[in-house]
């Protein structure tokens, strides 16, 4: 069974945002949903675009975190094109890092089983089948699991409950100017009003105006705060004498436009406010998934009609008018925009021709951002380009979904999967990339080196996963890249199947390998990340042949190299090996300290393989004191226990490590008695993420 990797909200385990704008109304709206989630465990909120069924979901789901000890989690779907992966995103965006080859709902289903947990699924329409797959699934394995789900339809699964988020209150027609003006969609304007002009202020002069505007946008949240912006530029009764124009002709076209005519005309007006170079940039920059800075959107959106010059300006006053969201950013301001106005921008692209054009711009921006990645990962920026290339998972999805489609296209998607390999590695995407990699490499590809990259870096995949006949079978196929003078292909062939013979206790047969793995590195191969892995795992295979003295050599030199560098990552791997031979020579403050060292950059990355490895070897230094050691190596064993099982214990549960670690267990076992082991085990299997980094590397008590 999988666990979490560890996130709390104050109090509340889970993952949900701040609210970034105050939240107006809804009392009787949340009353009802929380009625409706005691009664059924999946509730639905439908209704109109723009009516802020997110925002009233989200609330919700705060509301009622008291209730779900297990936490309450969000998974934004929105920016999500592929079914296949609806089930891992759910997973990741619960904490959990499973990487094996189970089927990701297998995990979920583990996971959550007996878990008082609130599930709440944002933006279900595009993958309405998926969503109701799933949610039947997860309800009928997970009997204390409750759903939230946003759709513009129903998911229609047995045991749904519905319910249609309606539009705020507006006031009546009948209203005379001294009513009192309390009505949610008044409160809502005027706050968002005063935010962009600080002068204005609901009066007996303008209040009746308001009040029509309200009524003539129908109460829709997301239309009333698009008119907002207009109120720095007219008043408002001359906006609500344009709106009643647009809606009128819109009444005319009947269908769609008269059924969603508020937000359409709040839309439409909006766009028609824009200058030209505005309404471009807003259908250019409607291929971005997530958010993005100004220099993606030049790099993007940016040629002869829109120069690069003119974007901040252009991104700034988009953001003005409510089009885009602003977000601060510890490197800069990023912008997002939402998926009813980029549905809008993408409609605008795709009758100007240019949607197929922008995608490319937008995949090589893509592929060009993950090539520097690459080369400067093995760096002092690595937790820098962690932030970003989480920061651009979204995106980088949509890119990846772009180029298997077209035959023109799959050389470069290929080769943006394959430049990822560092990604996928460090940053538990192992699932995923396996995924992108196998789906791409079963297409009809010329030979060449992004395919020769891409079969490597799959078989290095299915190595993590334990799926050791894949990654043979991979390697095969990548050989005769490596045989024809790809070096970088060689190191790392002959790094995997060193990893390989490792695993299955062929000691010499390893050693052999990877040395010829840090030869080709050393030599026109990967000088940076692919020599200090092979390094480091050369001196793991001597600390198993026994040979101390020479491992040592090896790993010192992978550790100087990582310091002359900067890199973190793999010197953490290296600390981890130097650990295992201190240990095995009998000297145990240096196993601890090599071990702590180890673990201390783990968590940053959330590199759950990483962090179980530290503690298991943690645990097999503590377990040699004899007075408190026994206690401290079983709370470690049970808190390495909850992070293997998120890994999803693949060839690591086997072998020379598995050997190792039961041999701590039975050492504790003897030593603490059946009870007080299994006591103190059970405390550290309950331990969160943050505690349990805490109390490993001895800067917290149990």
């Amino acid at each position: 069974m999988a666990e979490i990797t560890g996130l709390r909200s104050g109090e509340h385990l889970g993952n949900l945002p701040a609210e970034i704008s105050s939240f107006i109304g809804r009392r009787e709206e949340l009353a009802e949903i929380e009625r409706l989630l005691s009664g059924s465990r999946l509730v639905t909120l439908t209704g109109v675009a723009g009516v802020g069924k997110t925002r009233t979901a989200l609330r919700a789901a705060s509301e009622l975190r008291a209730a779900f000890p297990d936490g309450v989690w969000l998974a934004e779907l929105s920016g999500l094109e592929d079914s296949g992966l609806l089930a891992y995103a759910v997973a990741h965006a619960l904490g959990l890092r499973d990487q094996t080859t189970r089927p990701p709902l297998d995990v979920l289903t583990g996971f959550l089983s007996g878990r008082r947990a609130l599930l709440v699924l944002d933006t279900c329409e595009h993958l309405l089948d998926a969503c109701a797959l799933l949610a039947e699934v997860l309800l009928a394995a997970c009997p204390w699991l409750r759903i939230l789900a946003t759709s513009r339809r129903p998911l229609n699964v047995e045991g749904e409950a519905l319910f249609t988020v309606p539009p705020l209150p507006v006031p009546g027609a009948d209203a005379e100017p001294g009513d009192d003006p309390g009505h949610d969609s008044v409160a809502l304007f005027v706050e968002r009003a005063a935010a962009v002009d600080h002068r204005f202020a609901l009066t007996p002069s303008n209040q009746a105006a308001v009040a029509r505007l309200c009524r003539r946008l129908e109460g829709i949240p997301l239309a009333l705060e698009l008119a907002a912006v207009w109120v720095s530029a007219l008043p408002v009764e001359r906006i609500v004498d344009r709106l009643d124009r647009r809606l009128e002709l819109l009444a005319a076209d009947g269908g769609t436009a008269r059924r969603h005519g508020a937000l359409r005309t709040a839309i439409g007006w909006s766009h028609e406010l824009c200058c030209p170079r505005e309404r471009l940039l807003w259908a250019r920059v409607s291929v971005f998934a997530g958010a993005f800075d100004e220099a993606a959107a030049a790099a993007v959106c940016a040629d002869d009609r829109l120069p690069a010059r003119s974007v901040p300006e252009l991104l700034a006053a988009l953001a003005d008018r409510s089009i885009l969201s602003r977000e601060e950013r510890d490197t800069g301001i990023a912008y997002r925009m939402l998926d009813t106005l980029r549905e809008y921008g993408t409609e605008w692209l795709e009758s100007a021709g240019e949607r197929r054009l922008l995608q490319r711009r937008h995949r090589d921006h893509h592929l060009a951002l993950v090539r520097r990645y690459e080369a400067e990962w093995c760096g002092p920026r690595q937790l820098e380009w962690h932030t970003t290339m989480t920061r651009a998972h979204a995106d980088l999805r949509v890119a990846l979904e772009f180029s298997p489609g077209d035959p023109d296209e799959r050389q470069a998607g290929l080769d943006l999967a394959g430049s990822l390999h560092l990604f996928w590695a460090s940053g538990g995407m192992i699932r995923e990339g396996r995924h992108y990699l196998d789906r791409a490499l079963a297409l009809d590809l010329p030979p060449g080196p992004a395919t020769a990259k891409a079969l490597w870096t799959c078989a290095r995949l299915a190595c993590t996963q334990g799926d050791l006949a894949a990654a043979e079978e991979l390697i095969e196929r990548c050989r005769p890249y490596a045989e024809n003078g790809d070096r970088v292909a060689a190191g790392y062939l002959a790094y995997l199947t060193g990893g390989i013979a490792m695993f299955r206790g062929e000691h010499d047969r390893a050693a052999e390998l990877l040395r010829d793995a840090v030869a080709f590195h050393r030599h026109g191969g990967d000088a940076g990340t692919g020599l200090l892995l092979s390094l480091a795992v050369q001196g793991m295979v001597e600390v198993m042949r026994g040979d101390f003295d020479r491992a040592t050599a090896l790993l010192e030199e992978s550790r100087a190299l990582c310091d002359r560098y900067g890199d973190r990552w793999a010197r953490a791997f290296a600390d981890y090996m130097r650990g295992l031979a201190e240990l095995a020579r009998g000297d145990v403050a240096a196993a601890t300290w090599y071990g702590r060292e180890s673990l201390r950059f783990r968590p940053l990355l959330r590199d759950t393989l990483g962090t179980a490895l530290a503690l298991d070897l943690l645990a097999s230094a503590a377990v040699t004191d004899e007075h408190a050691g026994p206690a401290r190596a079983a709370v470690l064993l049970g808190f390495a226990d909850r992070v293997w099982h998120t890994f999803g214990l693949p060839q690591f549960g086997s072998g020379d490590l598995a050997r190792q670690r039961g041999r701590c267990e039975r050492q504790a076992r003897l030593a603490l008695g059946d009870t007080a082991y299994e006591a103190a085990f059970r405390q550290g299997r309950a331990m969160d993420l943050l505690d349990g980094i805490a109390y490993a590397l001895g800067e917290a008590p149990c």
